[in-house]
This record gives C-alpha cells, sequence and structure tokens, in this order.
C-alpha cells in the first residue's frame, strides 16, 4: 500500500524569535492561521488516507503536533530524541512501515514549503508512486522545475528519459548549492531541476541500500522498529548525516543495486526558511509592507513587522525593507538583507542572554 511521511523537525532559527525550540517553524501558525506541517498533512491527505499518514518530528514537539494534527493516530507520530539529519528521518520510519507492511510504498515529503497548484503536486506524486510500484529498484527523487538561477538548492542532472512515464527521466547525479556562474549555466542548459528533498520508494528498496551502505544504521533502525521501548538509547548512536550524501548520490553513481530516478515537479515552490521568503508570502499593503498584529506605520516600505503581544502597538516611521518581530521575551530588529544573519545572531544570543531566549 501507498503511505506518506512527513519530515517536520529542526527548529528554524531564521524565523526567531517567532520559531524556538519549544515552537518550530513548521507549527507556527503563518498562512491563513494555519501552519506549514498542517499544509504539508492537508496535502497528504490528497494522496492516501490518515491512517497511512506518519510524521517523523522532534519528540518535545509530539503533543503540539498531535494538537495540530487530532486526524492522526499517535501511533503514526515518531518523536526523534535529538535531531539526527535527514537519513535517519528517512530510514526509521521504512523501518517500521516495512514491518507493518512488507509492500509499503512511501512518500516522503517535506513541511517546510508552500506548493502551488496543488493538482500538480498530486499528478506528479501519482506518477512518482506509480514508477515506484512499476520499477522495485527505483528510488524516486522529485526535481521542481527552475524559475531561475537560484543559488540556495542543490540540483539534480536529468538523464535519458524514463519510457511509459510522462516525465520522469534517469539522474545522472546530485550537485550541490551552486555559485550564480554555475547556477545560471545549470538554467540554460534545461538539463537540471532543483532538488526538491522529497522522494518516492518501496520501504524494503531503501533499507536494503542502508543495508549495503550504511549497515550500521541499518541494523540500529531495525531494532529500534523491533523495539521502540529503547528509542533513547538507540537514536542518539544513529550515524548524522544526509539522506542525499549516504544513499541518493551513492546511488547514483552504481554503489548499490537500486538506480535513481526523478519525476518533475512543475510547481511554485517556495521555502519559508527566513523573513524575506516569509514577507514573499504574506499579503502586503500599497506600500509593500506586511504587518500582523497591532502595528501603525508612516512613510515607510516593504516593511516586514510582526507583534504578537495583545495590548502593545510597534509604529515604524521613515523606514524601508525593515524586519521588526516582537514578541512576549524577545524582539529583532533587522534589514531583509540582514535577516539571513538571524541563525547566527540566535546563536550569539543564547551565550550572551542565555539559552531561555532560543
Amino acid at each position: 500500500m501507498r503511505y506518506v511521511v512527513i519530515m517536520a523537525g529542526g527548529s528554524g532559527t531564521r524565523l526567531w524569535p517567532l520559531s524556538r525550540k519549544g515552537t518550530p517553524k513548521q507549527l507556527l501558525k503563518l498562512i491563513d492561521g494555519r501552519s506549514l506541517l498542517r499544509l504539508a498533512f492537508e496535502r497528504a491527505q490528497r494522496l492516501v488516507p490518515d491512517e497511512r499518514i506518519l510524521v517523523v518530528t522532534g519528540a518535545p514537539y509530539l503533543d503540539n503536533v498531535a494538537a495540530d494534527l487530532p486526524e492522526l493516530p499517535r501511533a503514526n507520530l515518531l518523536g526523534e530524541p535529538e535531531g539526527r539529519d535527514s537519513l535517519n528521518a528517512v530510514a526509521w520510519p521504512a523501518a517500521v512501515l516495512a514491518r507493518r507492511d512488507p509492500d509499503a510504498v512511501i512518500a516522503q515529503l517535506t513541511a517546510d514549503q508552500l506548493i502551488e497548484p496543488l493538482d500538480a503536486f498530486v499528478e506528479a506524486l501519482e506518477e512518482a508512486f506509480a514508477l515506484a510500484e512499476a520499477d522495485p529498484r527505483a528510488l524516486v527523487t522529485l526535481g521542481v522545475i527552475p524559475t531561475s538561477a537560484h543559488t540556495g538548492y542543490g540540483y539534480l542532472h536529468r538523464g535519458p528519459a524514463v519510457p511509459g512515464f510522462p516525465t520522469a527521466c534517469q539522474v545522472q547525479e546530485f550537485r550541490e548549492k551552486p555559485d550564480a556562474d554555475t547556477a545560471a549555466a545549470y538554467l540554460a542548459s534545461g538539463e537540471f531541476w532543483w532538488n526538491a528533498g522529497m522522494f518516492v520508494w518501496r520501504a524494503q528498496t531503501v533499507l536494503d541500500q542502508l543495508a549495503a551502505l550504511e549497515p550500521d544504521t541499518f541494523a540500529k533502525v531495525q531494532e529500534l522498529a523491533a523495539h521502540p521501548e529503547r528509542l533513547d538509547v538507540i537514536f542518539g548512536t544513529l550515524r548524522k548525516t544526509s539522506v542525499d550524501f549516504a544513499i541518493m548520490e551513492p546511488v547514483s553513481h552504481g554503489a548499490a543495486d537500486a538506480h535513481v530516478r526523478a519525476v518533475a515537479l512543475p510547481i511554485r515552490w517556495r521555502d519559508v526558511g527566513g523573513f524575506a521568503s516569509l514577507a514573499e508570502v504574506l499579503a502586503a499593503d500599497g506600500q509593500g509592507n506586511v504587518v500582523d498584529g497591532d502595528g501603525v506605520l508612516l512613510d515607510a516600505e516593504g516593511n516586514l513587522v510582526i507583534n504578537t503581544v495583545p495590548g502593545h502597538v510597534l509604529t515604524l516611521s521613515g523606514v524601508s525593507d525593515m524586519v521588526v518581530v516582537h514578541t512576549e521575551d524577545a524582539t529583532l530588529v533587522t534589514t531583509l538583507a540582514g535577516a539571513e544573519n538571524v541563525k547566527a545572531l540566535v546563536a550569539r544570543v543564547a551565550a550572551q542572554a542565555g539559552a531561555c531566549y532560543v
């Protein structure tokens, strides 16, 4: 049967002070009163029934995830005691689902993007599912058709078409985030897609590759699936690495017995990773200002103002392209360009003001 696993780990420090260790980015109700996780879940509902959707998240967030997704059985929430990168967010649920259903085919999806149109997303996933079902050794990755020479994404180098599937192709190689000139060359060639970090595969197939390439991780996730009560003992010993580095890149170079295929995602794909990208997806006024909460602006253009404190008003005058975020215990003031440095700022806040603020 078909399943969906939503990866919803991480804290999203580039959205501090909105996102914290206790309230990660994917649980913030940023989009019309809904969280990014909720939007990802609603996309998954178009693919499989609720009981075949799993969420992998941080253990401290389990209660909040359960409240945001009340439709999910609690057994379908997997809480990581600590972040161990994407390989383990893939390997652990694959081992769990293989025990439940030896024929499980999994769509491994992310929870931190806005994706439109939904019909195109669903159609692409249906093609990827069909490919993984028809070709048991296929590891199918989703490739977003690029609209710009973006330097913030990894790329897939497309190979020959896969007969019988409208957009599927072989993958020659994965490329890391390029510089501006290289990204422009990728775009001009028409041979590259953005690497969406979403996959479809048979649970047993990805576990077979894991056994060949990362045998220690394979043995440990198998033990986790059989003995979930040992989670706190085992999980922290898993090797911390990405699924691209550990599985997808080696398999694309022939290192194991599977092969990598890609299916096109002809969508608008926006990663809400920081305040600049958040400003792009929220409604702005006639001067390009985005205001969420109580705020008054005068002679101001292109600002992002977020105020989460009732009974407190934020005012801006004579400024442009600023980010001002006010919460109960922390306030951020930066430029939209400077917002890229928030992650580094959070580390300094923790060191100088205390970890309680992050």
